[in-house]
């Protein structure tokens, strides 16, 4: 393999790699296989761990308090980069150049000029946690679309929502399109996973807190949301596209809302109706 042909030079702190072989570079294999992932992400000696990409997420990263593991990039992304080494917080965290053809032999496709990291996930709440210091939350049921969950994450941190809820069939959170989707907002976001067991009786946690729970739904006859009183703790619930929330979380909710739609348009996705309901709760005056 050829060595790196970086214009800016060697850069001290850095680990130039022609090996996709090398060891080091475990944590950045096979990245388009959510089940080998899957995997390897929990697995991993020490504690899980989780990737992000691109400049913007990996600042979000180290922003957040999630201890790094390492980063890997194209050369041509190193010069950006310097900067971002040169915090507190990378001390001691290796960085790993290689070419373009390294690098997609080690993360099993072609990626164009990889800008990538790996950290430690930090312990997840409990939804009881989140009960007690949350006032706004969005709960997600069984969302298997990771850039609808990096969406919805993202618009939740814009419109002043406390924390997340996901049922135990929700598509992780930390997977690396939902980090990069959501700019890297996921991981300045308290994220409760319900169990099996506490599904959908989470939603009764909720309510023995005080919270009002809005299943949202496009059913005419649910409240209109520019017509819902916004209580002082209200948890957002909605649920996959198409299927949208089952039956017995429907059940378990205390209202029923709707965002009034032309009639002329089936449907809205899923992150975009998230995110028109966030912005209708937080207008000021909208709060009991």
């Amino acid at each position: 393999m050829n060595k790196p042909r970086e214009s800016i030079g060697r850069v001290e702190g850095v680990t130039y790699i022609d090996d996709p072989a090398d060891a080091r570079l475990d944590d950045y294999r096979e990245l388009n296989s959510i089940a080998v992932r899957a995997e390897m992400e929990v697995a991993v000696k020490g504690g899980e761990y989780f990737m992000g990409e691109g400049y913007v997420p990996i600042d979000r990263m180290i922003d957040s308090g999630h201890r790094m593991r390492s980063v890997l990039l194209h050369p041509k992304r190193l010069k950006r980069f310097i900067p971002t080494m040169a915090r507190p917080e990378m001390a001691g965290v290796p960085v790993y150049v290689g070419e373009q053809e390294v690098i997609a032999e080690i993360v099993g496709f072609d990626m164009y000029r990889a800008c990538l990291a790996s950290a430690f996930r930090a312990a997840m709440p409990t939804v009881e946690d989140l009960a007690r210091s949350c006032r706004r939350i969005v709960v997600l049921e069984s969302l298997n679309d990771d850039q609808n969950v990096g969406a919805i994450a993202r618009a939740a941190r814009a419109f002043g929502i406390d924390g997340i809820v996901i049922s135990p069939t929700c598509n992780d959170p930390y997977q690396r399109r939902t980090v990069r989707v959501s700019m890297g907002e996921i991981l300045h976001m308290p994220v409760a996973r319900a169990s099996r067991d506490d599904w959908p009786s989470a939603l009764d946690t909720l309510r023995s807190n005080g919270f009002d729970t809005w299943a949202m739904t496009p059913d005419v006859g649910a409240i209109d949301l520019w017509d819902a009183e916004v209580p002082g703790r209200v948890a957002i619930v909605v649920g996959a596209e198409g299927h949208g929330l089952e039956a017995a979380t429907m059940a378990a909710c205390s209202h029923r809302v709707r965002i009034p739609i032309s009639a002329n348009v089936d449907s809205l996705n899923v992150g975009h109706a998230a995110a028109v309901t966030f912005a209708a709760v937080g207008r000021p005056g909208r709060a009991r």
